[in-house]
């Protein structure tokens, strides 16, 4: 049946002059002509989709005329012909240009596409500020930054494939760099499940690279765990002719085990010499973030021999911050590298010993030829303890045994170093 038809704009502006209600194009198409609170005509479009009844705006009139109204129906009508609902269409349109005009401002503002590899790996570094501890988050992104960003960083996180991630984790692979291309593969995975939760993405394709890459081997710290060989490394030690501030950090690693972080940036206000005490703060430890605010300080009990030789740098670094400042002032502590440097120079090759490789050494001496008791040893060092004895040799009340082992262990470095051996001690 033909569909009654708006003759002309000359219709509608007799329409509007008697005051009508509407005026109809037929097959859905009409114009409200006077509606309360309307102050121009509006052309309206309704069909039925799936049963539902539904309407779309078209715009006012005289913007919108007679004929383009009619050309905007036509295109819906031949929508609704092909099984599209004209009303999602629009809303995918107008998603499409938000979306649109969002990226062209990302773009302008030096940022990556929204939805891309390089922004959800960002949205998600953002979520472990406060789970991760400063030098891993900064470290994490970095290495993205390094090795996958320019790669696929602007590609969207749901068309990454396999291969396109093997071959940006080869490229680290090829220059040697086998446990970053690890490290890159478990970074990039952390992205891909984040990517799936908020929708970015369906799958994680490297979960499927798991055992593609070539696996390397973790080089434990170079140290000396024979007792000739010590023995030789602290008259080392013992004669090393540098700076004084030095060689003090140089004895206080061999005697103290501790990380050289915290050997390098022990602070006087934590030195008690009267008690025989360093107490590391909790937020100076290596420990989650967590538990760097609510956990306790890891104490060192100090030998004669450690007391002795923090006495020897009170005169020279005592008025300062650090027991070992950095010569070049500024009010930072020693250099990472000088206690490493210190032992090239005396003629200590990094195969045999490096500053991280006093922990080892104190570690296997003192259980293979002391006889410590490993909870003790792994308490003092501050790794996670494992066992029915394990957290309770961390606490305070169980120092005693700590005091003994660290006294014990400087008398043993000093008859070594004067070319003895000594006596396996009961188990502590």
């Amino acid at each position: 049946m033909a569909r009654d038809l708006i003759a002309s704009d000359a219709t509608i502006k007799s329409a509007i002059k008697r005051g009508d209600a509407r005026i109809g194009d037929g097959d859905g198409l009409y114009l409200l002509v006077h509606v309360k609170g309307r102050v121009a005509p509006a052309w309206r479009y309704d069909y039925t989709f799936e049963t539902k009844r539904k309407t779309l705006s078209l715009g006012t009139y005289p913007d919108t005329g007679l004929a383009l109204a009619r050309r905007t129906a036509d295109g819906y009508r031949k929508m609704i012909a092909e099984g599209i609902d004209p009303s999602q269409a629009r809303k995918a349109k107008k998603t499409a240009l938000i979306e649109m005009q969002l990226q062209s401002d990302r773009a302008d503002a030096g940022l990556p596409p929204l939805g891309s590899f390089e922004a959800v790996a960002r949205e998600f570094h953002a979520t472990r500020k406060d789970r991760w501890s400063p030098q891993y988050f900064d470290r994490w992104i970095e290495r993205l930054e390094k090795d996958l960003f320019p790669r696929l960083g602007r590609e969207p996180l749901a068309d990454i494939t396999n291969k396109a991630l093997l071959a940006a984790l080869r490229a680290v692979e090829a220059r040697g760099a086998l446990e970053t291309a690890h490290n890159l593969r478990q970074h990039a995975s952390q992205v891909f499940v984040y990517g799936i939760a908020t929708g970015a993405c369906e799958r994680n394709p490297a979960a499927d690279l798991q055992g593609t890459l070539r696996e390397f081997n973790v080089k434990s710290a170079a140290a000396l765990t024979e007792p000739k060989a010590v023995g030789g490394l602290m008259r080392v030690i013992s004669a090393y002719a540098g700076s004084p501030i030095t060689r003090g950090a140089l004895v206080l690693s061999a005697l103290l085990f501790q990380r050289p972080g915290n050997i390098r940036t022990m602070a006087w206000a934590d030195v008690d010499l009267e008690s025989g005490m360093w107490s590391i703060p909790s937020t100076d430890m290596k420990r989650t973030v967590k538990a760097k605010l609510t956990g306790r300080p890891h104490l060192v009990p100090l030998a004669r021999q450690a007391i002795a030789a923090l006495r020897d740098l009170q005169p020279l670094t005592g008025h300062g911050k650090y027991v070992f400042p950095s010569m070049l002032g500024g009010g930072r502590s020693m250099s990472e590298n000088t206690v490493n440097t210190a032992l090239r120079r005396a003629g200590v090759s990094a195969d045999e010993q490096v500053a991280h490789g006093f922990r080892a050494m104190a570690r296997t001496m003192l259980v293979e030829r002391l006889n410590a008791h490993p909870d003790v040893v792994e308490a003092q060092l501050a790794h996670s303890k494992s066992g029915p004895l394990g957290a309770a040799y961390d606490r305070a009340e169980f120092i005693a045994q700590r005091r003994a082992l660290m006294q014990a262990w400087a008398d043993y470095l000093d008859k070594l170093r004067d070319g003895g051996d000594a006596p396996l001690l009961e188990a502590a």
